[in-house]
């Protein structure tokens, strides 16, 4: 009987609109699953399932209609399997990530390897309010990093070489941002404009624009839904480390002083936010 509650009160268990039946939310950090894995969430659904499965916004994977009776034992194959029941309630919820340098030509950081970290370090702790993690290996944003409690985007700083641009023209093609303007025969960037993508270094046919201060950017307290708020910059770190050590401050930040019932979004000057942000400032100073 114990085992039947608890499973019964772990935040992938979502109960229905028919309350007969429940939807079983499975962990799957940065949606990254192996051939084998989903062979075998496609056996469970099929055996105590309707036979379909859903893929979330969450980049993870739900089956829909069980029966609360098998939820002991959905739990037990879906560990074996490798694919344990996920999180859903006030906690940490599954780790979104683009594709990253593993096979994005867009990105600018590994987003799987920092994705599987956190996943692994906080994964499911209880909250006081719902925290979202997502991760973009550019400004491109395909996660929307802004748009959840915690973004991690990655950038880098463009810098070119002096006097051997030949005004070709090839980076003022690609910007999508119209942050580069030819001179007098040589390429000139407005920082004010630059969104830090990268897209001019790789686009360079002639490797003469070099890449400075590649990093994450850390955003907080945004959030999709009805009303959606773009999160606070917070700070640029340069290393795997550093931002995940930001990322534990931000998490031990909001579970001290966050309030229950109340997005995180609508509690960041009650938080004392800048207050916070001058200390992490502090403790880790960014590189210019």
């Amino acid at each position: 009987m114990n085992l039947d509650i608890g499973v019964h009160m772990k935040g992938g268990v979502i109960t229905e609109r028919d309350s007969d039946f429940c939807t079983v939310r499975i962990r799957l950090p940065a949606g990254r699953i192996s051939v084998d894995q989903l062979r075998g969430i496609a056996n469970i659904a099929k055996k105590y399932g309707s036979g379909v499965v859903h893929c979330t916004t969450r980049q993870t994977i739900e089956i829909p209609h069980v029966l609360p009776a098998s939820l002991p034992r959905i739990e037990k194959n879906l560990a074996k399997n490798g694919t344990p029941i996920g999180s859903e309630r006030d906690e940490i919820v599954n780790i979104i990530a683009c594709p990253g340098t593993e096979r994005c030509k867009f990105a600018n950081i590994d987003t799987i390897s920092l994705a599987g970290k956190i996943d692994a370090l906080l994964f499911g702790k209880e909250m006081p309010v719902k925290m979202r993690i997502a991760i973009s290996g550019c400004p491109n944003s395909c996660t929307s990093p802004m748009l959840n409690e915690i973004g991690i985007m990655g950038r880098i700083r463009p810098v070119r070489k002096q006097g051997q641009c030949t005004g070709c023209g090839t980076c003022v093609q690609y910007c999508k941002e119209r942050a580069i303007q030819i001179k007098n025969g040589v390429s000139i960037l407005d920082p004010k404009k630059c969104v830090q993508c990268g897209v001019c270094i790789y686009s360079c046919p002639f490797d003469i624009i070099d890449a400075e201060h590649r990093h994450y950017l850390v955003l907080v307290g945004g959030r999709r839904g009805r009303h959606p708020h773009i999160g606070r910059e917070l700070i640029a770190v340069e290393t795997e480390e550093q931002v995940i050590s930001v990322v534990r401050k931000i998490v031990n930040w909001v579970y001290r002083r966050a309030w229950s019932g109340r997005l995180l979004s609508d509690q960041m000057d009650d938080l004392q936010f800048e207050t916070f942000k001058k200390e992490i400032l502090q403790d880790i100073p960014k590189k210019k």
